[in-house]
């Protein structure tokens, strides 16, 4: 079946309505989990690993360089600036909540945060360093030495440093938006306006591939469902195909894994392109070329406001 055919066979299912006063009840948006409970020093070296760029081959790049906790878990950039000083090929997707996506990377391409640490650091847009490279440079830091002998009884290799890395990521919950504390039964929390928002994102079907605990990351969707969203945009590049990549299926061209709209609202650029700068951009399209419908500009404006509620906290501070 192809992804727009089941897009569609998807949207009628969601025409819900929520009465604004009432209590969440059996809503089809979960809130955040808690962070898992992990080895702490192990999480703690991840997160020097995060920020050690060494792990590049130059040393001039870290996962935090793209990965900025404090700009919403991305760079605001429409594509991120690998070791070579060139742009990437896609829009860096924010790391917060990326535990909960059900595959890694646009194309979905990698089905673990390990396995997708492993891509970063070799790919020759990003860090561009190979596994010897990174545990050799390890090895010879006494600091990071000392770290991995307590945290691994094997010491410094590349699962390790692929564990830390993915256990520190685990940690990268934004939890406390103003919707998960709606849904936890504070229904205070939201404005009207706010909760009308959620109505219109129910009832036009974009819960069709929002959906789950991260508001989307659990499906792959076809980019242009009811209308050429590429041949619209011009300029065409490799990176347009999407799944295609990974699968060399026809029916995967221009399919993408559907992104998480958690902290959306602080996240732009939008897309795997880049392409919207704003939230309202970024709506218009997705009713263009996934809904093929035209919203009021109330709706529109409405929907918008729901969207801001999903920003969360990190460090018991809003994102």
């Amino acid at each position: 079946m192809s992804p727009a055919f089941r897009h569609l066979l998807l949207l009628p299912l969601f025409g819900l309505c929520l009465c604004v006063s009432a209590a969440p009840l059996d809503e089809p948006l979960k809130p955040l989990p808690a962070i898992p409970k992990q080895n702490p020093l192990r999480v703690e070296l991840g997160r020097q690993l995060f920020n050690e760029p060494r792990l590049s081959v130059n040393g001039s790049l870290s996962c935090s360089s793209c990965h900025q906790l404090e700009t919403g878990g991305a760079d605001n950039k429409a594509f991120s600036i690998g070791f070579t000083g060139l742009a990437v090929g896609v829009n860096t997707p924010s790391v917060f909540n990326a535990s909960l996506n059900f595959r890694q990377f646009w194309n979905g391409r990698a089905d673990t945060l390990e396995s997708q640490v492993h891509e970063v650091v070799q790919s020759p847009s990003e860090m561009g360093s190979n596994w010897e490279h990174v545990v050799q440079t390890l090895s010879a830091d006494p600091a990071y030495r000392a770290l991995f002998a307590n945290a691994y009884p094997d010491g410094v290799n590349m699962v390790n440093v692929q564990n830390a890395l993915a256990s520190y990521e685990r940690t990268l919950i934004s939890a406390n938006s103003r919707f998960d504390q709606y849904l936890q039964g504070n229904t205070d929390i939201l404005t009207t306006d706010e909760k009308y928002g959620y109505q219109r994102f129910k009832e036009y079907g974009c819960i069709a591939c929002h959906q789950g605990v991260n508001i989307g990351g659990n499906m792959f969707q076809k980019f242009g469902v009811m209308g050429d969203y590429f041949q619209a945009r011009g300029n065409p590049v490799e990176s347009d195909l999407g799944r295609y990549l990974v699968t060399k299926d026809d029916e995967d061209r221009n399919v993408f894994k559907v992104p998480s709209l958690r902290n959306v609202a602080v996240t732009a650029p939008y897309f795997h392109d880049g392409s919207a700068r704003t939230l309202e951009e970024a709506v218009d399209v997705m009713f263009k070329y996934q809904l093929g419908r035209i919203p009021s500009a109330e709706d529109k404006t409405l929907i918008v406001k729901f969207l801001k509620t999903l920003t969360g906290e990190w460090g018991g501070k809003p994102l």
